[in-house]
């Protein structure tokens, strides 16, 4: 059978949120992000694009580059919130879908011509979405999912645009080689070097002579060039680990404050790996210096939830890898080796109390909030906690660092 992936991505998906929520946002410069100098821009509104603005640049910069642009911290809980109405309109319309992050789907269509006309069906989907939840979202559709977020960039904004089979390669050889996925930054201006511009020219070289001077990724990038992609749609990504990191608006020696954000985040971990029913078994400490330099220590436990057991195992890599000597900028936390299970009494060491405590404690969180409970000590840290399970199978929010 032939192949149809649909791909939807909601078009500058925060920006057009916070449109949704304030009228007097649309057609203005926006810039969704941490608002702090060190903040950098999660999404920016395409009236600030012609300035040079784009996601992951320095808010700093972006408000230089344009001064009028209005500026929005973001709030979390609103765009998974939006995201999971127009979730719930994809999976009732469709087969089998993959969210591969909080703004982009992609669904597999197959066979489904013969009943409906996919294009035609993929068409009235955009279009109830639109109708059901106000926000533009633009489409491409093609034969496997390379080619259709290819197509979906080149379809925006708020539209569509369909690639017929067989039309692959004429269709990505005028673009950009910039417009491959898997080409950054970095990947970019080495090919440049070799003086590629076009698609069409990786098109016209063999595949070998990539890999020679990619590795193995100018194998994979040679094939998408070409428009060969047999991903699936993957409807369900196991998590293999959950982390949590905070970047400082000053850089700080403060070992009081340290601990206690440390103490809030695995809390909050801690908590999350019972909502979701999980045991860690490799806990991570990550600091970086004022001068970038990052450093981290991993350590491995017998599996666990429990924050009794995690805090002074974090402390305790904490207190190994930090350098009084110099100031903190950011501070990490990533618990991994994640396994299906619940906490398992330790019989020496745990009482009917302590296991009722955090039977409580998470029946709280789970109705009022994440921070509706927390340690005295980590009372000084904001904004650790999330809006979400991050075992429900969806992808975690991606916002620009929130700052302490």
């Amino acid at each position: 059978m032939d192949k149809t992936i649909l791909h939807l991505d909601l078009d500058t998906f925060y920006v057009s949120v916070e449109r949704l929520i304030n009228r007097e946002l649309i057609h203005k410069p926006l810039l969704v992000g941490g608002t702090s100098d060190r903040g950098v821009v999660a999404a920016c509104s395409y009236e600030t694009r012609g300035f040079g603005i784009h996601s992951g640049m320095p808010m700093k910069m972006a408000k230089e580059l344009c001064p009028e642009a209005v500026v929005i911290r973001g709030n979390a809980g609103t765009y998974s919130k939006h995201s999971d109405v127009v979730t719930d309109i994809i999976k009732e319309q469709v087969p089998v879908f993959e969210k591969s992050s909080i703004d982009e789907f992609y669904a597999d269509l197959s066979g489904m011509d013969r009943f409906f006309g996919c294009y035609q069906y993929a068409s009235e989907l955009r279009r109830r979405i639109i109708k059901e939840t106000g926000l533009p979202i633009s489409f491409g559709l093609s034969v496997n999912k390379v080619v259709s977020k290819v197509a979906t960039n080149e379809a925006k904004p708020n539209n569509q645009l369909k690639v017929d089979q067989g039309y692959e390669k004429p269709f990505l050889a005028p673009l950009s080689i910039k417009k491959i996925p898997m080409v950054g930054d970095k990947t970019y201006q080495t090919l440049r070097n070799l003086g590629l511009r076009k698609v069409k020219t990786v098109q016209e070289m063999p595949m070998d002579l990539m890999q020679r001077v990619l590795g193995a990724n100018g194998g994979v990038i040679w094939k998408r060039a070409n428009g060969i992609d047999h991903t699936p749609v993957i409807p369900f990504s196991e998590r293999k680990s959950i982390s949590t990191e905070r970047t400082f608006d000053r850089d700080t020696i403060d070992v009081v404050k340290l601990r206690g954000i440390l103490m809030a985040m695995t809390e909050n971990l801690a908590y999350q790996l019972r909502r979701g029913e999980r045991l860690t078994a490799c806990i991570t400490v990550k600091i970086r210096y004022s001068d970038f330099n990052t450093y981290s220590k991993q350590l491995r436990i017998p599996y666990t939830s429990a924050d009794h057991i995690l805090i002074p195992k974090i402390l305790e890599l904490f207190n190994r890898l930090y350098n009084r000597r110099l100031l903190v900028r950011l501070v990490g936390i990533r618990f991994s080796h994640l396994v299906q299970g619940n906490y398992q009494i330790n019989l020496f060491d745990d009482t009917e109390e302590a296991l009722n405590l955090y039977a409580a404690m998470d029946t709280i969180r789970e109705r009022y909030g994440d921070n509706s409970i927390i340690r005295a000590s980590a009372m000084g840290a904001k904004t650790i906690g999330r809006m979400h399970n991050p075992f429900n199978g969806q992808p975690p929010v991606v916002l620009a660092h929130r700052k302490q």
